[in-house]
């Protein structure tokens, strides 16, 4: 309700006095305009503003994070059970995980490792959504054109400049998610495993092996990060052009198409990425269950997977992903087309 309140003052505000900040609008202005190069220059200077979109980007990381949070949960514990030598599964589905999880742990069980989440998610989405601008700024050509490679190249690299935060936060976000089901599975063997919060489990993670325990599974982080927003924002950019009905200068999309775009090209990009997800997230995860496997490398993991589960394991929690990141970014679209950081704070 506060999301929805906060997007209905911006969105009045915007109406009143609009302002465009998405950069694919530059370039639709710098192509369309039949001014002569010199006027052009005069009136439509290229500039890149930092602060706001970095704001803009933390707060959607926030905003999205604490509504699709209960699912990439359930995504985590999907992707990590293994069938046992009985053929049987903890969880037969998504629903039915969502229900042993909330009936085990409760509403805020179904939150587990979220505080830490929040923490690193503004950096994280500030970084990415940021870095994608700045790279499709200065890869933009002299005549405002920006090809699809270099497209692909701008977000290639928004997420190589992410895992510097998303590898910690993946790793301690996993090990908090994932002790339910472990504890459910110890319970049921008539044992017992110890809870850590994410503060002990960082500290345990430095005395093993110093800054570089916290960024275990980094390599298949970057596979995950680096592939998707390769995908993710050219195709965004693409569908979010479609919705530009008038082909004047600085014409814009509704924000609710920005919306739709960005859920669109999400869902995409995480069905297409998913068995580096899942590759990730094993690999990632600490404390194993009965008869789950611990991996020495990437190659491992996808070997190991495939010989014991066959291909269709590398889609685990696909559709439970997909229905995570589609309102996840979907929002966070949303926030920097409305500008909200320029009209609360003046930036």
């Amino acid at each position: 309700m506060l999301f929805l309140c906060l997007l209905f003052f911006v969105f009045r505000k915007r109406v009143e006095h609009f302002k465009p900040n998405s950069h694919f609008l530059l370039q639709k202005k710098l192509k369309m305009s039949t001014k002569s190069p010199s006027k052009l220059q005069e009136k439509t200077t290229p500039t890149f503003s930092l602060l706001p979109k970095v704001v803009n980007g933390g707060i959607a990381g926030i905003i999205g994070v604490s509504v699709v949070f209960p699912l990439d949960l359930v995504k985590t514990r999907l992707q990590n059970q293994i069938i046992s030598p009985s053929g049987v599964k903890q969880y037969t589905s998504m629903l039915d995980c969502f229900k042993k999880t909330f009936a085990a742990e409760g509403y805020f069980g179904m939150y587990r490792g979220s505080a830490v989440n929040i923490f690193l998610v503004t950096p994280e989405k500030a970084i990415k959504l940021t870095a994608n601008d700045m790279f499709r700024f200065y890869l933009t050509e002299k005549d405002g054109s920006l090809p699809i490679v270099r497209q692909m190249i701008a977000g290639g690299l928004a997420g190589a400049c992410q895992i510097v935060i998303t590898t910690p936060m993946e790793l301690l976000k996993i090990q908090m998610q994932d002790q339910g089901r472990i504890a459910s599975q110890a319970k049921a063997e008539d044992g017992a495993i110890k809870r850590l919060t994410a503060l002990a489990l960082t500290r345990q993670l430095y005395a093993e092996r110093g800054i570089l325990g916290l960024y275990k599974g980094i390599g298949a982080t970057a596979a995950r990060d680096v592939s998707f927003s390769v995908i993710y924002f050219p195709l965004f950019a693409t569908l979010a052009e479609l919705g530009i009905k008038e082909p004047i200068p600085g014409a814009t999309p509704p924000f609710w198409w920005s919306f739709l775009s960005g859920c669109m090209a999400g869902s995409t990009a995480a069905l297409f990425v998913n068995p580096f997800d899942v590759v990730k997230t094993r690999m990632q995860t600490i404390t194993k269950g009965t008869g789950e496997l611990h991996y020495n490398s990437i190659l491992d993991c996808i070997m190991s997977t495939w010989k014991h589960e066959g291909v269709t394991a590398f889609f685990k929690g696909g559709a439970c992903r997909m229905i995570v990141i589609a309102p996840l970014f979907g929002i966070a679209q949303t926030v920097y087309y409305l500008g909200i950081a320029e009209r609360l704070f003046g930036l």
